[in-house]
């Protein structure tokens, strides 16, 4: 009785907030105005090949940025290493680990980084307009630990914790926020879910360091000061997502997973997302084939329509993955790529290495 008591506290609570973030999203006027933008980049392979439709079903660590409650469906543990290249000819690549691991019969827990690394840069001043005084590198990285639980057959619920830090030479921000999320899965075979998540939700961002001082010269003394200048603070991307998936079950090897969801933005426009997952599993190889779409306002409404979208985030995605189950318990080592496209560059190109021990 006591565990009901907290599911649906847990839902309504969840609800609240998510209603209220989302009297906020979608509006144009506030497009840019958020920092830490890389909280949208999904950037595991497996779930991004289907446009991120999974809310509902997205089990293991792609949960961690889909929705946190599928990380319930780890089974005992899994590895998972990552490597974006993010608007193929832009030179910005993004390295993402993770490993997830059930810490009891109904309990997960998971630790994931994720490092966007933009090259070297040539240092450039007002004095100095030409590239003459080297180089710096820009690093935008999180980190995140996450939990999940099975509160019963059929709902399962969890909550990340991130840290955000991006920095260059001189000039560093840090930050926190959080992510919730709950999953309903219903069915004879289990083949209807719904979920929920907020994400990104947490206080404001600022930058310090030594690149906000200058040195100004007193005109009669001489005398030398430095003055430091306050960076304005910015808030975290938070976004609502509500999504629902069916499993077609043909037989037991052959399955086809639709989904759909909606993710509210406060920053950004709204979005619509479908996906298609079609998995062949048994014998000593297993087999998925994905494709989506995310459909945002404005995405057809000129003849360039690139000119409209306010994100790279949107369009079409597509990817395979293949595991082999080796070992007396049937562990699976997995390959997963995933191409996502993009109106300018040459789309982002995602491949990733698993391990999954049962």
């Amino acid at each position: 009785m006591k565990m009901n008591k907290f599911i649906k506290r847990t839902f309504l609570a969840t609800m609240a907030l998510g209603l209220s973030s989302t009297a906020m999203a979608g509006n144009g006027d506030r497009v840019g105005s958020a920092g830490a933008t890389e909280l949208l980049i999904n950037p595991w392979a497996r779930s991004s090949a289907w446009g991120d439709a999974g809310v509902s079903c997205a089990n293991g660590l792609d949960a961690v940025y889909t929705n946190i409650a599928g990380l319930a469906f780890t089974d005992k543990t899994q590895i998972r290493f990552d490597r974006t290249n993010w608007l193929g000819g832009a030179g910005i690549n993004i390295n993402t680990a993770g490993l997830a691991q059930r810490v009891g019969e109904s309990s997960v827990i998971s630790v994931t980084v994720m490092a966007m690394t933009f090259g070297d840069i040539d240092i450039t001043t007002v004095d100095l307009p030409e590239p003459s005084s080297g180089k710096f590198s820009p690093t935008y990285s999180n980190f995140n630990v996450g939990y999940a639980r099975e509160f019963s057959n059929s709902i399962y619920g969890g909550i990340n914790f991130k840290v955000i830090n991006e920095s260059i030479a001189d000039l560093r921000g840090t930050g926190v926020a959080v992510d919730a999320g709950i999953r309903y899965v219903t069915g004879e075979e289990d083949h209807i879910k719904f979920g929920i998540a907020l994400k990104n939700i947490g206080p404001t961002m600022d930058f310090q360091g030594d690149g906000l001082s200058i040195q100004v010269m007193y005109p009669n003394s001489g005398d030398v000061a430095t003055l430091e200048q306050r960076s304005a603070t910015f808030e975290m991307p938070s976004l609502l997502s509500i999504g629902g998936s069916y499993d077609f079950i043909f037989n037991e090897q052959h399955t086809l997973t639709t989904a759909l969801a909606f993710s509210a933005n406060s920053f950004s426009n709204d979005q619509f997302r479908l996906g298609l997952n079609y998995a062949m599993t048994g014998g000593k190889m297993n087999f998925n084939m994905m494709a989506g779409y995310v459909y945002e306002q404005g995405l057809f409404s000129s003849e360039f329509a690139f000119a409209s979208r306010v994100t790279a985030l949107s369009g079409l995605t597509a990817g395979v993955s293949v595991d082999a189950v080796v070992g007396k318990n049937n562990s699976m080592l997995g390959i997963q790529y995933a191409f996502r496209q993009t109106a300018l560059f040459n789309g982002v190109h995602s491949i990733g290495l698993s391990i999954e021990v049962k």
